[in-house]
């Protein structure tokens, strides 16, 4: 019994002494996904926050009834900046995994 609480609290030393650098690596990261064969370029930081979105000029001319697609960029926007944001969270999921030797911890994943 004492055994398994010893395994335990060294396992919580090493998170706290690794978190941070985790942390800040993970924050560091920059993550990035298109949509429409490329169109949409967004990138996103290991905190999943927006920092770069690049539009293929094409989708910004007016269509063949003189009006643009808005609705079809929108779209294009969302999903490249949710693509992105999905690989972020992957990525500190697998961070986390890694750190507390695959042991789900719930609400330790929000202290990255």
């Amino acid at each position: 019994m004492f055994g398994d609480i010893g395994k335990i609290m060294k396992m919580a030393g090493e998170m706290k002494t690794k978190m941070p650098e985790m942390r800040a690596k993970l924050e560091a990261s920059e993550y990035t996904a298109s949509a429409g064969g490329g169109a949409v370029t967004a990138k996103v930081s290991g905190k999943m926050s927006l920092i770069d979105i690049k539009i293929d000029p094409s989708l910004l001319a007016p269509q063949t009834d003189g009006e643009m697609d808005t609705e079809m960029l929108e779209d294009l926007v969302k999903a490249a900046v949710a693509t992105a944001q999905e690989q972020a969270a992957i990525a500190a999921k697998e961070a986390m995994q890694e750190l507390t030797g695959g042991i789900d911890l719930p609400g330790l994943g929000d202290m990255i």
